[in-house]
């Protein structure tokens, strides 16, 4: 999203920032979506600034005790008989680093599959292996020649021309030929997103995971679920990998897992798994205390009882609303579809092709004529216009999100 104000925002409450003027800005996309309990939740707020005037930073070697007492939560909720963490990355593309590095030196393999459309990261590893060509432009080191990438799930433009009743899950079985003929016959893992966040909110058919564990277990991969977008709630479920009964044997974390936009990750797995070495994979500001704590402070709220349910409550309202508002701007949006506070709108034109164009002006007009802040898929790039309130959104602001968007909708008629 390219620059959209010259005024400074000074402050953020709750899901609103406010610039150096005064106007106040409706945030419906959670920052860049790590803003899982809003700009400033006092909880999280009042637990930081104790860490930052007691002790800022340390080294690794002797944050064990915090981190061990953040992964003890995390597994209370993880599928599949994950056991065992890692926290010594801040960032979701580190995160990830970290999981194929666990796949490959357990596995002995080299070779990693992901979708397209996907979104894995920044660096130029992560890059290599998010299934858009345009991030990899100019950049040749992030091509990797073990990266193989297959058609992502995309119902709603399946690649396979087909649809869910009917396709035989041929989404699934292009990644066996994947296997067969265009890798270096030697494959360590998948990685995929419960939902593709920045591909566009893209959700896999009911029955997709059961057949991709099938095939990984076949094949003898690990199954890594990148849940730096849908992990911590997002989805009403702590990972999304519960909801979709993914049964991962990695799961990666960042983004929502700091609360108010502190910078943390994480890496849950089988312990048979935790074989790396700190000296392979390890950097200064991973395990650093502000972060832990952040962590530590937001796993609290959201384990309060009631949470995760008000976040299901809330989401089914917002997929209410919007699925009513596509419908009546059917000649704008193609569908709207999302679970928990994580919602895409399809943005197409008069022959319900992709209209990124049309997204794009969406965003702007949303936040130059309605102080409503979104943000669009594959960075401007994709057509599709992201929804996604912080987990700790009013039904009064998710409402008021929706009516601001129909404002903007109503214009371009």
């Amino acid at each position: 999203m390219h620059t959209l104000t010259k005024e400074r925002f000074r402050y953020g409450k709750g899901i609103t920032l406010i610039d150096d003027s005064g106007k106040e800005y409706l945030d419906g996309v959670s920052g860049t979506f790590n803003l899982s309990l809003g700009y400033n939740h006092p909880h999280v707020v009042t637990k930081v600034q104790e860490q930052v005037a007691n002790l800022a930073h340390m080294s690794s070697s002797f944050t064990e005790p915090y981190v061990e007492e953040v992964l003890d939560h995390l597994i209370q909720y993880t599928p599949n008989g994950i056991d065992a963490g890692w926290m010594r990355d801040i960032t979701g593309s580190t995160a990830n680093e970290c999981a194929v590095k666990l796949a490959q030196k357990y596995t002995g393999a080299l070779d990693i599959i992901s979708l397209y459309l996907s979104h894995h990261g920044q660096t130029q590893f992560a890059t290599g292996i998010s299934g858009n060509a345009f991030r990899r432009r100019k950049f040749p080191n992030s091509a990797a020649a073990n990266s193989l990438h297959v058609p992502a799930p995309y119902c709603y433009r399946c690649p396979f021309n087909s649809s869910p009743d009917k396709c035989g899950y041929q989404c699934v079985e292009a990644i066996s030929d994947a296997i067969e003929y265009a890798s270096s016959g030697s494959v360590a893992c998948m990685i995929i997103e419960p939902i593709l966040g920045n591909g566009g909110n893209i959700i896999p058919p009911a029955g997709y995971f059961k057949r991709l564990r099938q095939l990984c277990n076949e094949y003898g991969l690990i199954l890594i679920a990148d849940e730096v977008q849908t992990g911590i709630g997002r989805t009403g479920y702590m990972f999304a990998s519960e909801l979709f009964d993914i049964q991962p044997d990695i799961i990666t974390l960042a983004k929502g897992l700091g609360g108010i936009g502190v910078p943390v990750a994480a890496v849950l797995m089988q312990s048979r798994l935790n074989v790396l070495e700190k000296h392979e994979h390890s950097f200064t500001s991973g395990s650093n205390l502000i972060s832990v704590t952040a962590a530590k402070a937001t796993l609290e709220v959201v384990s309060e009882p009631g949470f995760l349910e008000a976040v299901r409550s809330k989401g089914s309202l917002l997929g209410t609303l919007l699925t009513e508002m596509a419908d009546k701007h059917d000649c704008i949006i193609g569908e709207a579809r999302g679970v928990g506070l994580m919602w895409g709108l399809e943005i197409v034109d008069e022959d319900n092709a992709p209209d990124a164009v049309k997204s794009n002006a969406i965003i702007d007009r949303a936040f130059a004529e309605q102080q409503l802040i979104l943000r669009g898929s594959r960075y401007g790039y994709g057509n599709v216009v992201k929804v996604r309130p912080s987990l700790t959104a009013t039904v009064d602001e998710i409402v008021e999100i929706v009516k601001r968007l129909d404002a903007v909708l109503a214009t371009l008629h």
